[in-house]
C-alpha cells in the first residue's frame, strides 16, 4: 500500500472525523498526516490501532509543538544572506523572543498548541502522523492513549513537561525532565531562553539555592563557513600582495 492508497483508505474509514487528510510525497520522503479533534481521537486511534487495513501496533513517538509564531518569515532562507547577523540581532517579526516578550499567533484561526503522533505498522509497513489540538490555549487538553499503547506514558508526561499539553486520563501525568518545582515549560516560545531561575550550590547554608537568573540576556548568531568562494583572494590580488612583500 503506497501513501495514496493509505490515505484513501483513511478517508473512507473515518470520513467527516478528519479535519484534514495530507499526502507529502516527493524525492526526500513519502507520508501522510491527518488531523482530528480531541473528542474524536481516541476512537479514530482504537480504529487506526486494530482495523485490519491500518493496524498500526506501534506508537514512535508523542511530540507537543507550540504553532504560535509558525511560518514566520524572518527565518525562513532558502539561500545564505548577508544580513544574517542583523536579522539576529534586531528580529523583524518577534519569531525569536526576547525575556518578557509574549508571542504574536501568527496563524490565527486555530489552537496554539497540538499532540503529533507518529505511528508504525509492522504489519502492512506503512507510517502515519496523527495532529491532535488542544483547544484551549490557556490549558490545552488532549486525551491519553495509554490504554491504546502503553508506551505513551512517558512521551505525555515529556509532553506534559516541556509544553504543558494535559492528557486527560494518564495515570501519573508530572513532570519528568525538569526539576522538582519548576515553573512555566520550556520549550513554549514564550519562554525565555535564559530561563527565569539558576541555581547553585551555596557555601554557606550547605545547600543547592535557586536565584533569578544572573546571565545577560543577548543573541547568539551562529558562525556562518561559506564556501561560495565570495572570500578567495584574487588572482591579481595575491600577485600584488607577493609584489608588495
Amino acid at each position: 500500500m503506497n501513501v495514496q492508497q493509505l490515505s484513501q483508505v483513511l478517508a473512507d474509514t473515518f470520513s467527516s472525523k478528519l479535519q484534514s487528510n495530507v499526502v507529502v510525497q516527493n524525492d526526500v520522503c513519502a507520508e501522510v498526516t491527518i488531523e482530528v479533534l480531541s473528542k474524536d481521537a481516541l476512537d479514530v486511534f482504537a480504529t487506526l490501532r486494530d482495523a485490519p487495513a491500518l493496524k498500526f501496533e506501534q506508537l514512535i513517538d508523542i511530540c507537543g509543538v507550540d504553532y504560535s509564531e509558525y511560518k514566520s518569515v524572518e527565518w525562513a532562507t532558502d539561500e545564505t544572506t548577508t544580513t544574517g547577523f542583523s536579522r539576529g540581532v534586531e528580529p523583524a517579526t518577534g519569531a525569536r523572543l526576547r525575556f518578557g516578550d509574549s508571542p504574536e499567533y501568527v496563524n490565527k484561526g486555530r489552537p496554539r498548541f497540538a499532540a503529533v503522533y507518529h505511528l508504525l505498522s509492522l504489519s502492512n509497513n506503512h507510517r502515519l502522523r496523527v495532529r491532535v489540538y488542544g483547544q484551549s490555549d490557556a490549558v490545552p487538553v488532549v486525551p491519553s492513549v495509554i490504554e491504546l499503547w502503553p508506551s505513551a506514558n512517558w512521551f505525555e508526561r515529556e509532553a506534559f513537561d516541556l509544553f504543558g499539553i494535559m492528557f486527560e486520563g494518564h495515570p501519573d501525568l508530572r513532570r519528568i525532565l525538569t526539576d522538582y518545582g519548576f515553573v512555566g515549560h520550556p520549550f513554549r516560545k514564550d519562554f525565555p531562553l535564559i530561563g527565569h531561575v539558576e541555581m547553585k550550590y551555596d557555601e554557606e547554608q550547605k545547600r543547592v539555592i535557586y536565584q533569578p537568573v544572573s546571565i545577560t540576556p543577548r543573541v547568539l548568531v551562529p558562525r556562518v563557513i561559506r564556501d561560495d568562494g565570495r572570500f578567495d583572494t584574487d588572482e591579481s590580488e595575491a600577485a600584488a600582495e607577493n609584489t608588495d612583500a
